[in-house]
């Protein structure tokens, strides 16, 4: 029976993904692209390669399978300045709550993107002058994971996307979900495979399209509107697993989580893009006691270092710490993270975070 559900959950996963997958031919031509940010801090420093070992609040970015190890309640904030040198900065907030005995955990995610002044502009006065104005992203999940057996978890995200500026704004809804499978000696051995980014296309409307023009030979003038082309969100599916080097002798925490007092993960995942290339990340994770951490990562895509052919500037190595210190005898702790993102042509994208479980 549990073979079975492994096998239907994948092939699920794995049908809708086929009906969704593209190719680099269709860069640029998809939006919400804020969609294809890591806004954490922990997962960040991965590169995003850890697919399949994610845990807590952070899962709803890549795995929301991982949300379902969450023991009870856990609190999460994250800022990144994106892209150094942008003024671009990203604020998240997450909670999650167990839901009593069945085993299944909510969480629900923000995540605000934030631009800074930008001078109001026209075709006939480009250097400005009109004052300012400041646009956003936002973007508000909710999701359900569960663990279904001691192997095999999953989970769905539904969220809402929005974008602003002075005069135009757009609104949307993405979907994800995503499957775990353990297994091995002291569950080592992880498998995830997630769909992300699944909805209807989005459309722009607002003042912003429409314009005031002269009609020949008459002295008055006419409001008109222009026509916003949809457009389609930028879909993936990542496809990963993980392996958990255990270099001390291994015993059972109280919540039943395998524990050493040295831990190495090592994790791969490949990204299927709809709307860009596709990519191969690879990362690896060093715990002391599971109070500090040390992480890298790597994330490759073909023709990633030519300054001509490179689709994104989001690709190389990552790093990232975390210090996470018990707070009494209850169980809880307090972890302080930190990653930095190498880019191809800005100063790097750096972000701490703070994460507090109870």
């Amino acid at each position: 029976m549990r073979k079975r559900n492994i096998i239907i959950s994948l092939s699920f996963l794995l049908v809708f993904s086929g009906a969704y997958a593209g190719n680099e031919d269709r860069a640029g031509e998809a939006g919400a692209s804020e969609l294809l940010i890591n806004p954490w801090t922990r997962s960040s420093g991965w590169g995003g390669a850890n697919t399949a070992s994610i845990k807590g609040i952070e899962a709803m970015n890549h795995n929301v399978a991982g949300l379902s190890f969450i023991r009870n309640t856990e609190l999460i904030a994250s800022n990144t300045r994106w892209l150094g040198g942008t003024g671009i900065n990203i604020f998240s907030f997450g909670l999650a709550q167990k839901l009593g005995e069945s085993g299944g955990v909510l969480g629900l995610t923000f995540t605000s993107m934030d631009f800074g002044e930008l001078e109001v502009t026209t075709v006939g006065q480009p250097d400005g002058g009109f004052g300012t104005f400041d646009p956003g992203y936002l973007n508000i999940g909710l999701a359900y994971s569960k663990r279904f057996s001691n192997s095999i978890s999953g989970g769905l995200v539904v969220r809402i996307v929005s974008e602003r500026t002075a005069d135009l704004n757009a609104s949307g809804v993405a979907i994800d979900a995503g499957v775990n499978y353990t297994t091995g000696e002291n569950d080592a051995f992880k498998f995830g495979i997630t769909l992300r980014n699944v909805g209807p296309p989005m459309k722009y409307s607002g003042n912003g399209l429409s314009f005031r023009s002269d009609i020949p030979n008459s002295d008055k003038t006419l409001t008109v509107s222009n026509r916003s082309s949809d457009f389609e969100l930028p879909s993936l599916v990542n496809i990963g697993a993980s392996y958990d080097f255990y270099l001390t002798d291994v015993s059972e925490t109280a919540d039943e989580e395998i524990y050493a007092d040295h831990r190495l993960t090592v994790s791969g995942t490949f990204t299927s893009n709809s709307f860009t290339r596709d990519q191969l990340r690879f990362g690896a994770e060093y715990a002391f006691q599971e109070m500090f951490m040390a992480r890298m990562g790597y994330v490759f895509e073909d023709e990633a270092l030519d300054e001509d052919l490179s689709r994104t500037t989001t690709v190389g190595p990552t790093f990232g710490a975390t210090i996470e210190v018990p707070l009494g005898k209850s169980n809880s702790t307090l972890g302080i993270d930190y990653s930095y993102r190498v880019t191809r042509t800005f100063d790097g994208s750096n972000a701490i975070g703070l994460r507090l479980t109870f």
